[in-house]
């Protein structure tokens, strides 16, 4: 979604590669196979020549790699990876670069000093947990201890900007184990925590047993003090709530992942990376293969679907109530020539009276129950003719 921006490119980059597909991962991802890799790497480095010959030497404000495992990519992959992104592009000085790991790719301190090396300063450790019982049910290919340890192998590195990825809300879990997880994942004091509700993708492994009543996830009561008391014990630890899911330690908040919350242009490299630019969107091929053949020919975005004036609006609304900074009312009102309070005072007032919403400095945000009932919300709102329809 466009907003006119003016500053450097936000770039993700997607390596579709994993030591196992975990039990309740939905995104595209296949195991590691060097022969895979070898068509990988090229494909890539001929797209990302396809976006810098568009993009005439852009300055990159953030650059993310995901997945997938991109800690799993071999020192000669990643060189070649990141010579062609520097060849294509502008670094800028201030950007932020972000690389995924998973603790059991996240140990080698050479491999890790060579993301810094590479301008990398930003960690993103995907622990999910600090149970083995847990991680085993999760399909995950590392224990509590290999966690703890790839955390320390990155401070030691000379990381100072490490984020941890954990998962409430599983089968069998409970409150009290969930605050436990959070108590000992702020002894470590990242400078960044994301906590997600598990979503169920369909054809996972978990999603089959859970729904199957093999395993059950706890109480919709009890996952809601998991949102709700888990993000106050955050809160004072000293970790701002920005986002649903995301929490920061004061000037750590991810600019990257805020770009998509602020509705900026982004642009996706890789199988299945999704791009959006100038009011357009398109998504790659979930397919290596199809990939691959995609680069030879230099097709990317060619199926782009522009995106309509009601789209944009309904995605800034739905956006920005994602963060807790909220929606800006008259920003709204610029975008869509409408009042967004008048469309919707019902409803607003319903809200507000259950305190599941504020208004405040022209702003309307979620509490952190409305936050709980978000996608509830979204779905009773009143866009009225808000593109012009």
């Amino acid at each position: 979604m466009s907003r006119g921006d003016k500053t450097g490119l936000r770039l993700y980059v997607h390596v579709p590669f994993c030591r196992a597909k975990c039990a309740y991962c939905g995104f595209f991802s296949q195991p590691m196979d060097m022969a895979l890799l070898e068509d990988f790497v090229p494909a890539l480095c001929r797209e990302i020549r396809f976006h810098a010959a568009r993009h005439a030497k852009a300055a990159i404000e953030t650059l993310y790699f995901g997945g997938g495992t991109p800690s799993l990519l071999p020192p000669w992959a990643l060189s070649r990876i990141m010579k062609e992104l520097h060849q294509g592009f502008r670094f800028d000085p201030g950007m932020e670069c972000t690389f995924e790991a998973n603790p059991d790719s996240a140990l080698d301190g050479a491999y890790l000093r060579q993301l810094l090396d590479y301008g990398v300063n930003r960690l993103s450790i995907g622990v999910q947990s600090l149970s083995d019982e847990t991680l085993f049910l999760l399909g995950r290919p590392h224990d509590a201890a290999t966690a703890r340890a790839a955390y320390f192998a990155a401070r030691q590195a000379g990381f100072a900007n490490i984020g941890l990825d954990f998962l409430w809300g599983l089968p069998g879990q409970r409150l009290s184990q969930w605050l436990a997880t959070l108590t000992a994942a702020v002894r470590l004091s990242p400078e960044h925590l994301s906590c997600y509700g598990l979503t169920l993708e369909p054809g996972t492994p978990l999603a089959a047993r859970i729904g199957s009543g093999e395993l059950v996830q706890p109480p919709e009561a009890e996952q809601a003090e998991m949102f709700v008391r888990g993000g106050q014990f955050l809160e004072s630890e000293g970790y701002l709530h920005y986002e649903i899911s995301n929490f920061a330690r004061m000037g750590y908040v991810s600019r990257h992942n805020s770009g998509y919350w602020e509705g900026r242009d982004y642009l996706g490299l890789g199988p299945s990376a999704v791009s959006t630019m100038a009011g357009r969107r398109w998504e790659n091929p979930r397919d290596l293969a199809r990939y691959v053949a995609l680069s030879k020919k230099g097709g990317f975005g060619a199926g782009a679907k522009a995106l309509t004036p009601d789209e944009l609006v309904r995605e800034m609304v739905m956006l920005s109530l994602r963060t807790t900074t909220g929606l800006d009312l008259a920003a709204y009102r610029a975008r869509s020539g409408r009042d967004f309070l008048k469309d919707n005072a019902g409803l607003v007032q319903a809200l507000r009276q259950n305190e599941l919403v504020r208004i405040s400095s022209g702003r309307l945000r979620l509490t952190k129950n409305g936050l709980l009932v978000s996608n509830v919300i979204l779905a009773r709102l009143d866009y009225g003719m808000a593109a012009g329809e």
